[in-house]
Parts: structure tokens; C-alpha cells; sequence
């Protein structure tokens, strides 16, 4: 029987109905794996050997009851054979150190899906520096005078921090914004936080658009997250609605350019965030929007993707 680690926040602050990780674990139970649930500080090492206390786990597709857990055991990471990192930002020092964990793992013959080094190689916001072609113009500096100087070149610029998600602490600002200093101030915490300037796209009123990507290969469908009159995030978390959407000519061009890089990586499962005909974001540690597109779509692509992971197994 296929053993499965999920490392994961905790399985009951969910919610089942919207979450990429339940989907994954439904479908590998599905399959009939033997599926571990973990939390980060159940992990830890002994003797150059990754174990962490894990519970056995069943899964249930309803959102009043949908998990029961066995019975605390020591489990060795190098007895699975596929290890989900499914845990979501921060990416701090702690995140490290259980990449650290996970690397221990893939040499003992675990499948890790993402690679850990992928997961400290490739910061969600930074990574699309290398991809210049398909990005907006931006600026990258823990300087706030250097961020404000490529904020005044443009009319309207957005300003984020490195680290976060769901759109947290995102300002739109622009050189004509009497609260340009204080924004960056704030998000570089005066200068000891790297943060990014990047160019606003209008387009964001028809969505930022989430695009998934399996082993370098796109789902046709993407989740465009409209912004709420309310605000100019397109983020779930911050009110946005979701749209499905077929991918565009452009969108597939995208994926082109940056499918091959992640499947060379070993990132194996990513989310794209492309905005009119821009990357913004690679999201690499725990990508979402499965369960949307799958209600839209009538769609298994948590199927798909365990096909792609059996097919890396020896």
C-alpha cells in the first residue's frame, strides 16, 4: 500500500469545501493510501533520520465532519513514499528548517512534492525575476528610498511585502500618493524587510487569475478572482468573487515560458498569478483554487496530479 505524509496547517481549521490539501487527501484515499497527517512541529530529526508524529487519517467530502484521526505513532519520513508540504506561508525560518527535514527525506527515497530545495529556491514574489519576458516592471529592495524612486516612475505602482499571502499588507500607491513614505516605511518595516514595487495592472478589474500547473503542464481552466467594489485585491481572502475561465492564447504562453523551469525544479504542483497579460506571482507551497475549478469544470484535478506523482515514483 502507497504510504502519504501531508504536512499541512490543522485539519480542523479548514474549510473542506474550499481547500486544495482536503482534495488531494480525498483523492488519495481514494486510491487506497495509507495517508499520515502531520503538522510542522510534530516534525524532527534523530541521528540523520527525519520522523515526525503523525495520526493516521480518513477523510469525509462534507464540511460538519470531515476528518478522524488514529492514534499518535512515531513514523520515519523515509518509510513514505510521497511527502506533501502542503503547509502555508509564512515562509520563515522555521519553514527552512523543515525544508532541512524534507531533504533528509527525498535522500532516504521519499517523493517530496514540492522538492524542498524548489521551496527555498523559488520565493513566490521573487521568483518571477527570472522570468523577465512575461513580468511587469518592478523594483526589489529592503530600501525605501530605492523602492520609492521606481514608485515615482510610475503613475500607479503596487507595493507588497515578500512573504505574505491571501493579499496581505498589498498597497496600490503611485508617485502622485502623499502616503508613498509611510507605505513604504511600513511594509519594509523601515528598512529591514525586503519588499517589492511593481507596476499596477489595470486589468485587474477582469481578474487576477490563478493557473495551475502539474509537472510544467497547465489545467485548462483558470480561477480569475475579481476584485469587490470595495477594494482593488482580487484575493479571496480580501473579498474577491471567483470566475472560471478558459485559458487565454497568452496564458498558455506563459506557461510555456515558465512550465519547463518548475518541472526542472522538481516543483511538481504550482499556481500562477497572471494579471491582463502578465506573471505576477509563482505560488510554489500551497497553491489553491482546486476545488473551485473542479466544481466549475466537473473536473479531478487532484487526479491528475497523483497520476503525474505515481508516474515520478520508482
Amino acid at each position: 500500500m502507497t504510504q502519504i505524509a501531508i504536512i499541512m496547517d490543522p485539519v480542523g481549521s479548514i474549510k473542506p469545501y474550499k481547500d486544495s490539501t482536503f482534495a488531494m487527501m480525498l483523492e488519495a484515499q481514494r486510491r487506497q493510501y495509507r495517508i499520515h497527517y502531520i503538522t510542522e512541529s510534530d516534525l524532527f530529526c534523530q541521528h540523520n533520520t527525519p520522523f515526525a508524529y503523525a495520526r493516521e487519517i480518513t477523510v469525509r467530502d462534507n464540511t460538519t465532519d470531515w476528518f478522524s484521526l488514529q492514534e499518535v505513532q512515531r513514523l520515519s519520513l523515509t518509510d513514505c513514499d510521497v511527502i506533501l508540504m502542503r503547509k502555508d506561508p509564512p515562509f520563515d525560518m522555521e519553514y527552512i528548517m523543515d525544508t532541512y527535514t524534507l531533504d533528509l527525506a527525498a535522500a532516504g527515497g521519499a517523493l517530496v512534492v514540492n522538492k524542498p530545495q524548489a521551496l527555498r529556491d523559488a520565493n513566490e514574489k521573487f521568483f518571477t525575476e527570472f522570468f523577465p519576458e512575461v513580468t511587469p516592471q518592478s523594483m526589489i529592495s529592503r530600501n525605501p528610498e530605492i523602492l520609492r524612486d521606481a514608485a515615482m516612475e510610475l503613475t500607479e505602482a503596487i507595493v507588497k511585502p515578500m512573504d505574505g499571502m491571501g493579499g496581505q499588507s498589498i498597497f496600490k500607491t503611485g508617485k502622485n500618493d502623499k502616503n508613498l513614505n509611510v507605505i513604504l516605511e511600513t511594509v519594509t518595516a523601515n528598512g529591514s524587510r525586503t519588499a517589492m514595487v511593481q507596476q499596477y495592472i489595470p486589468e485587474i478589474a477582469q481578474g487576477d487569475k490563478r493557473i495551475l500547473l502539474i509537472n510544467g503542464k497547465p489545467v485548462p481552466y483558470a480561477l480569475a478572482r475579481i476584485p469587490s467594489e470595495e477594494d482593488f485585491r482580487g484575493n479571496l481572502a480580501k473579498g474577491g468573487s471567483g470566475k472560471g475561465v478558459p485559458l487565454s492564447p497568452r496564458d498558455y504562453e506563459i506557461c510555456e515560458y515558465v512550465g519547463p523551469r518548475l518541472r526542472e525544479m522538481g516543483i511538481v504542483f504550482a499556481g500562477l498569478d497572471v494579471i491582463g497579460d502578465y506573471l505576477t506571482e509563482i505560488n510554489v507551497t500551497s497553491p489553491t483554487c482546486i476545488r473551485e475549478l473542479d466544481a466549475l469544470y466537473e473536473l479531478n484535478i487532484a487526479s491528475d496530479l497523483f497520476d503525474s506523482i505515481e508516474s515520478l515514483l520508482p
